[in-house]
């Protein structure tokens, strides 16, 4: 991890059983960092007391594992730091995006390097060289053939990413981890976060947001269940997304095309939680074509979120879409170069599924790195202008 060669604090946050603690401990046991984990009582406890105090005596290098749970650790980090800036000096964990919260944010500014950690990337899983987004950016897509996934594609939706479900020995054990997984995350970690009386609406909140997976966001139906008002439901839905459950994409814009959605799209954090809360299997999602489109964009944008993570130049994820209906699933941005994917479940492509990334193309111009539709096909093949239907197993298999 380089940010410890020159950075004092360097920040691994995200959701709770995706590999942060893992992580943490190969690259400080190494270089011979202590471990402290705020999940055990008595520590928490004196960490909360005297938040100064409990970093002073702290060994000088140091892995702090969920951190999120004592907010004030993070100005007494500041002072430390700020008398002896050393890099490499703490590593911390975090299950809650403290992005989200400035005041967290703000106190370690200009000494703390933050990475996200996500669930597992397919790439990942099958141990394969992620080599997609090279090409996506390269406009570099070959004439080429191969077998559609069709089954195995539901199955790896309804696995999700998550290391601890996908050691489960079938989707219906793996199922009840992401039940037990929710249960306890809310129990825990929201509860240490913010004070709320109906810890039940959560479950139910989040289930439906899992039903709008990959739709616009929109708080007022998602309020519409519950005797709670909009602005409730609106924090709510902010502190789902801080522990990392949902993700909200926001939409891309351009000073070319005035009629455009503002409107940012919702996406669950991991399929197979979103499969889980649905109550859904393979056969239930093979039959139902809509849940399997929803979930099919949400499974393509994390795999692009978690290769984009990797990258050394920052890819910011947009979704594009206007007034008169043209949209983009995926609008990708790496520097000044523009990129679109679009998803669709079916084994074919036509001229037809092209037409938001022709209006994106003409939207960026020369800034117009490529565009694809990703299909549960057999070939990719090129449709002109940078444009391309490529199998949905390009994602993970191009090396």
């Amino acid at each position: 991890m380089e940010g410890l060669a020159d950075t004092p604090v360097v920040l691994i946050h995200g959701p709770r059983q995706c590999g942060k603690t893992t992580l943490a401990q190969e690259v400080g046991g190494a270089e011979g960092f202590g471990y402290i984990s705020f999940d055990d009582a008595v520590t928490l406890s004196a960490a909360q007391t005297d938040p100064a105090g409990f970093v002073a005596a702290l060994p000088s290098r140091t892995i702090l594992d969920e951190v999120q749970r004592v907010p004030g650790l993070f100005a007494a980090i500041k002072m430390e730091v700020d008398r002896n800036r050393t890099p490499g000096r703490f590593i911390l964990t975090g299950s809650a995006n403290v992005l989200l919260v400035p005041k967290l944010a703000d106190s370690l500014a200009g000494r703390m390097e933050i990475h996200r950690l996500y669930p597992l990337a397919q790439c990942e899983i099958g141990r394969k060289e992620p080599g997609f987004l090279s090409a996506l950016f390269g406009a570099s897509f070959k004439i080429q053939r191969g077998e559609r996934l069709g089954t195995e594609l539901i199955e790896r939706i309804i696995a999700g990413g998550y290391p601890a479900a996908l050691a489960r020995p079938s989707a219906i054990r793996r199922a009840i981890w992401y039940r037990d997984y929710l249960e306890s995350l809310i129990q825990r970690d929201v509860k240490d976060l913010a004070r709320i009386t109906s810890l039940d609406v959560l479950p139910r909140l989040l289930k439906l947001v899992a039903g709008q997976t990959a739709k616009l966001l929109n708080v007022t139906d998602l309020a519409a269940p519950f005797q709670l008002s909009r602005p409730t439901i609106a924090d709510y839905v902010t502190l789902l997304e801080r522990v990392f459950l949902l993700e909200r994409l926001p939409p891309w814009h351009s000073n070319r095309l005035s009629r455009l959605v503002k409107t940012p799209k919702v996406h669950i954090g991991d399929t197979g939680l979103a499969a889980s809360l649905l109550g859904l299997d393979a056969s239930d999602l093979a039959r139902d074509r809509m849940s399997l489109g929803a979930l099919l964009e949400t499974f393509v944008f994390q795999e692009l979120r978690r290769q984009a993570s990797w990258d050394v130049i920052p890819t910011t994820l947009y979704h594009f879409r206007d007034k008169e209906g043209a949209e983009v699933d995926i609008v990708l941005e790496r520097g000044s170069r523009v990129a679109g994917v679009e998803v669709k479940a079916s084994g074919t492509v036509t001229a037809s599924d092209f037409r938001g990334l022709r209006k994106l193309k003409e939207a960026t111009d020369d800034h117009f790195a490529g565009g694809v539709v990703l299909y549960d096909g057999e070939i990719s093949v090129g449709f002109g202008d940078d444009l391309y239907a490529v199998p949905i197993r390009s994602l993970w298999e191009m090396g």
